[in-house]
C-alpha cells in the first residue's frame, strides 16, 4: 500500500512529527511505501480561482508555477493520503490549507473536463490539538469528511493527541500505542 503522508507543521521536529514517528514506522514495519512531504518547504501558492485546471482533461492542469503539480503527483500515485497537522485556531494550518484549497484540479467539475484524478482514494488525519479533541480538532475532521464526500474519497478517521506536556505528550506509551494502531487500521483497510 502507498501512503502520501502531508506533514503541515512548521515545526518539522515538533509535536506532529513526534506523533508521526511511531505511525510510520509501524507503516514501514509492515512493508507500506511512504512518501513524507514537509509542506513548510514547498512552495504552495493559494488558488487564483481561475478554473483554467477545469478545461484540462487527464491531468492536474493549474497554471501556477509551484510546487503543487509534484505534490499532486503524489497524491494522485497514492492509495492513502494522510493530513498531519497541528489544528491552529480550529484548523489546519496554512500550508495544509493552502494545498487543501487546491484540490480542484483533482476534481473535474467545473469546466469541459470530467472526471476525477483522485475518486477511491482514501483520506486519514493525524492531528494534534490543545484543548479535547472535538472541540480542538472537529471543526478540521468535519471539514475534511465534507472534502472527501464531495470528491469520491473514503474518509478512513482520524487519531489525535493533545498537547498537554509539549513533546513529552506525544512520546506517552498511550499515544505510541495509538500512532502504531491507526497505522495498522489503515493498512487492514487495503
Amino acid at each position: 500500500m502507498n501512503f502520501c503522508i502531508l506533514m503541515g507543521s512548521p515545526r518539522l521536529k515538533g509535536n506532529t512529527a513526534e506523533l508521526l514517528k511511531p505511525f510510520i514506522s509501524e507503516l514501514k514495519n509492515n512493508k507500506a511505501n511512504v512518501t513524507y512531504i514537509p509542506l513548510s518547504e514547498k512552495n504552495i501558492l493559494p488558488c487564483k480561482g481561475c478554473y483554467t485546471c477545469q478545461d484540462v482533461q487527464d491531468r492536474y492542469g493549474c497554471v501556477q508555477q509551484d510546487d503543487v503539480l509534484e505534490i499532486m503527483d503524489s497524491i494522485i500515485a497514492c492509495d492513502c493520503i494522510v493530513l498531519a497537522t497541528p489544528i491552529y485556531s480550529w484548523y489546519c494550518t496554512a500550508p495544509m490549507k493552502a494545498l487543501l484549497d487546491r484540490h480542484y484540479g483533482l476534481n473535474k467539475f467545473y469546466g469541459s473536463a470530467k472526471g476525477s484524478l483522485w475518486a477511491g482514494k482514501k483520506v486519514a488525519i493525524i492531528a494534534t490539538h490543545g484543548y479535547d479533541v472535538e472541540y480542538g480538532a472537529g471543526p478540521f475532521e468535519t471539514g475534511i469528511k465534507r472534502l472527501c464526500k464531495h470528491s469520491g474519497l473514503e474518509y478512513m478517521g482520524m487519531y489525535s493527541v493533545r498537547d498537554e506536556d509539549d513533546l513529552a505528550s506525544f512520546k506517552t506509551d498511550s499515544a505510541v500505542k495509538g500512532a502504531k494502531e491507526f497505522a495498522r487500521k489503515l493498512l487492514s483497510c487495503n
